[in-house]
């Protein structure tokens, strides 16, 4: 992923959120096809928290269940579910961390170091 210094335009149905996000990372890398597919749903991903996060703003905290219970409200969960799912894209499309200086090793190096390690000290069994 080479640096660009022009962004691609957003796709249809993206909001304030998606777009922004979008924008900042198109206009800093040069993303394939497959990645680009990635950013979208991480970028829908972004506005549907968004708007979850908006509905519970003014919600209950408990809400009645269907039996008439007190139960949390389910939203809760969604916002919850849909950000481990963001988190799981982003860590899909696996984007440099542009704070890391360049001494520090990549993502792939770590991995391959610790898979060495358990391999050598029996946890990797």
């Amino acid at each position: 992923m080479e640096p660009t210094k022009l962004a691609r335009k957003a796709p249809t149905g993206l909001k304030a959120k998606g777009k922004r996000l979008w924008s900042d990372v198109t206009g800093s890398y040069q993303l394939r096809s497959d990645e680009l597919d990635i950013l979208e749903d991480v970028c829908r991903e972004a506005d549907l928290i968004d708007k979850i996060e908006q509905a519970l703003a003014s919600a209950d905290f408990m809400v009645t269940g269907s039996q008439g219970q007190m139960v949390v409200n389910p939203l809760i969960a969604e916002a919850r579910q849909h950000r481990a799912t963001k988190m799981s894209l982003w860590k899909r499309l696996d984007l440099p961390d542009p704070a890391a200086s360049e001494d520090a090793p990549s993502n792939q190096q770590r991995a391959a170091a610790q898979s060495r390690w358990a391999s050598a000290h029996g946890a990797g069994a």
